[in-house]
């Protein structure tokens, strides 16, 4: 078994695309992070969506996470606004989540082992040719799982 063998097709979305509209296709589709493809189709980021909710915390609630309780609802709104007017790589920035990757012949326990030393929930499998990277898709948590421990 090869990482061409367990990547599957994922949702993603460009670094031109709105971060308000990567937020709901996220939530919309219970994604465990945000694939995040630049111009040419190339991995840009992977980001766990407990690291897009923490770019939505603000700054001195993370630093005293008990102000969170004293925080009105009214408050929740203002998230959805700091959304607005950014594209998706302003919001996961490069940066900040380069995404994991392998190619398509990497083993199981590879995939496993990047998984692991990213703390991402998936790995990117991508071609390298003559014309470029190309992805193939990608191989999530869950399915790494399934193939160690198979039908139980």
């Amino acid at each position: 078994m090869r990482a061409r063998d367990l990547a599957e097709a994922y949702p993603f979305v460009t670094t031109d695309d709105g971060a308000m509209d990567a937020a709901r296709m996220l939530a919309e589709r219970v994604l465990p992070a945000l694939l995040v493809l630049d111009a040419d189709g190339h991995p840009y980021a992977i980001v766990p969506g407990s690291q897009l909710v923490r770019q939505l915390v603000p700054h001195y609630i993370l630093e005293d996470p008990r102000l969170a309780a004293v925080v009105d609802e009214r408050s929740d709104v203002d998230v959805a606004e700091r959304l607005a007017g950014l594209t998706a790589a302003e919001w996961a920035p490069r940066s900040a989540f380069p995404p994991p990757v392998v190619g398509p012949d990497a083993r199981p326990m590879e995939v496993a082992a990047l998984m692991a030393r990213t703390r991402s929930p998936l790995v990117a499998v991508i071609e390298r040719d003559a014309d470029g990277v190309r992805l193939l898709g990608t191989v999530t948590a869950a399915r790494l799982m399934e193939h160690f421990i198979g039908d139980t």
